[in-house]
């Protein structure tokens, strides 16, 4: 009995971290007592059911500690040792050195240290999981001071590469065989914070996390030091602290987005949503959060407009006064002017943005409220569809409870009690009215204010809702059946009308502003202005009045272009040098004419 109760309560996950700073023969480390408790902690909140941390051991207290921890592993189904300190690489092989090594020799390498293959025998007994994590890649002082007894004895820089030989084990270093970890200038160095960042994760697999531990050791870095894994795992994901599964209802698998949105939008800065996108890219608030970005630029380029036309004007009062050119000053008015446009442009483009984040916030509440609505239906229908299910159980029982006689009820009563029960209670009129209204007013068809009285102004904004979303719902009132085919539209459905002088743009109504030259026509587009025409004075008119009286009294000039000369043989023009003559004259000229006009040449 003893033995079974021991086994059935033995820790399935256990830790030992171990962390040495104050060295006796060396100078004293910063961190690794900070990383040791960091660390340490974050064993402890993920539940680890023995976790062992020791600070500042000697070299008989490391192998003690090492040789307790191989007895609590044998009964575990992770084991993991966290060493943070000085470590040294020796002819291929590592050590972990204590804080009362001093090291003047290679020699003492073997006698003072604890090799690396000490700390792999304590986590073999583990069946699931055999963890080393080793923090102590740091540039080594003992390597600069020792005495070599072998010239052909190596020392490397840092600690070797390792390749365990037993399944399911992995061995973490700081840095890259051959290289050095930075503690950095904070309380921990970034190998620390990155493990205590990522390896709690919840069903999260230890190489997966790995990787990010290493893309933020590089990027913290300068990507100076880069923190390597060997070993192997199986095909099968092994998380460190397994993904719990909630119990009871499943919660809203857009409530932590929705939570986190809402978290940076009280924080309103571009790191915030920055931060948001790279946790959530796609979806609705991926979407919302783009917005909110793209306000925060319009607003960034705005202030940047507006420092710009301040030096700008700076710069124009500096070259006044110092009595610089005129063209000098002209650039510099023409710089002011050019920079005052583009902060106009950018406050504009600030107050569309303003104007899109505002509305996709509408949006998305109104979206929340959609799918809270549509729980609450949900968990009603099956709560009543329970509540059913249990009413017939416990009729069919005492049907069965009664004479076979007593059961035999009439088809119409059994149909009867079959029936589900009734819906809850509809909205009151008023309530109906004021929500219709509401609604219009959002998708546009709606100017006034929602009031609980179905007036004119509510009936035509349901005749313009009809006309546009192309329904036909009696405009004397209101009713249920409207108020779902407006709720139902996201977005505004009747146009933005605006006055002369102002323009649509997305849902607000902005004034028409024209260059130097045009004005606003009656199109309510820009126009140019044309100029008036000189209007002649009254001596004008009398002069010209003269001018085309002397004219006409003047008399004409005989020309022969122009004129045609008919007879009974027909009409041709007048040659050339002869003229027409009215009258009859004989002649040998015109003797066969007769009277009328004739043709006289010179």
């Amino acid at each position: 009995m003893s033995l079974a109760c021991g086994s059935a309560h033995a820790d399935r996950r256990v830790a030992l971290i171990i962390g040495n700073s104050a060295y006796k023969s060396a100078p004293k480390l910063g961190n690794p007592v900070n990383d040791a408790t960091l660390v340490g902690g974050m064993f402890k909140k993920a539940g680890f059911d023995s976790v062992d941390v020791r600070l500042d051991l000697s070299a008989s207290e490391m192998r003690r500690m090492l040789r307790e921890f191989a007895g609590r592993s044998r009964d575990a189904e992770m084991a993991v040792i966290y060493y943070a300190g000085h470590g040294i690489e020796l002819d291929g092989n590592n050590y972990l050195i204590p804080t009362d090594a001093t090291l003047e020799t290679d020699g003492d390498v073997l006698d003072e240290t604890i090799p690396v293959e000490r700390a792999l025998f304590a986590v073999e007994p583990a069946k699931q999981l055999r963890l080393i994590i080793l923090d102590a890649c740091r540039d080594n002082p003992f390597a600069k001071t020792m005495k070599r007894t072998l010239a052909s004895r190596a020392i490397g820089r840092g600690l070797a590469k390792v390749e365990p030989t037993s399944p399911n084990t992995m061995i973490a270093f700081a840095a890259k065989a051959g290289s050095t970890a930075s503690d950095g200038d904070a309380r921990n160095s970034p190998f620390a914070a990155a493990l205590v960042e990522h390896l709690p994760k919840p069903g999260l697999d230890l190489r997966k996390a790995f990787g990010f531990v290493r893309d933020d050791v590089l990027k913290a870095t300068g990507y100076k030091q880069e923190p390597y894994v060997y070993g192997s795992l199986g095909g099968d994901d092994v998380p460190l602290v397994a993904k719990q599964t909630p119990a009871g209802p499943q919660a809203n698998p857009q409530e932590a987005i929705r939570r986190d949105y809402e978290l940076a939008l009280q924080l309103a800065t571009r790191d915030g949503w920055e931060a948001f996108l790279a946790q959530y890219p796609d979806g609705f608030y991926a979407n919302l959060a783009k917005g909110q970005l793209n306000k925060i630029g319009a607003e960034e380029t705005r202030a940047s407009a507006e420092q710009k036309a301040k030096a700008a004007e700076q710069e124009k009062a500096r070259l006044i006064a110092e009595r610089a050119q005129k063209a000098e000053q002209e650039k510099a008015a023409a710089a002011a002017k050019a920079a005052e446009e583009a902060r106009i442009a950018a406050e504009k483009k600030k107050e569309i943005e303003q104007a899109k984040a505002e509305a996709a916030e509408r949006e998305r509440k109104a979206a929340e409220a959609a799918a809270a609505k549509a729980l609450a239906e949900k968990q009603a229908a099956e709560k009543a569809k329970a509540e059913l299910a249990a009413k017939q159980a416990a009729e069919r029982a005492e049907q069965a409870a009664k004479p076979a006689a007593d059961r035999q009820l009439p088809e119409v009563e059994q149909k009867v009690a079959a029936l589900s029960p009734g819906p809850t209670s509809p909205l009151s009129a008023a309530e109906l009215t004021k929500s219709v209204q509401s609604e219009l007013r959002r998708v546009g068809c709606l100017t006034s204010a929602a009031e609980g009285e179905w007036t004119s102004a509510a009936q035509r904004s349901l005749t313009l809702f009809n006309k546009y979303a192309g329904t036909q719902f009696d405009v004397k009132l209101a009713s249920v059946d409207a108020l779902d085919a407006v709720k139902a539209k996201p977005g505004r459905v009747c146009p933005l009308v605006c006055n002369f002088g102002f323009k649509a743009d997305g849902d607000q109504c902005v004034k028409i502003t024209c260059r130097a030259g045009y004005r606003v026509g009656d199109d309510n587009e820009c126009e140019k202005i044309q100029e008036k025409k000189p209007v002649a004075t009254r001596e004008d008119s009398r002069k010209r009045d003269a001018d085309r009286k002397a004219t006409e009294a003047a008399p004409s000039k005989p020309e022969a272009s122009g004129q045609i000369f008919c007879n009974s043989a027909g009409c041709r023009p007048v040659q050339k040098g002869c003229r027409l003559v009215s009258g009859a004259t004989p002649g040998r000229y015109n003797a066969a004419i007769g009277s009328g006009n004739y043709e006289v040449c010179n």
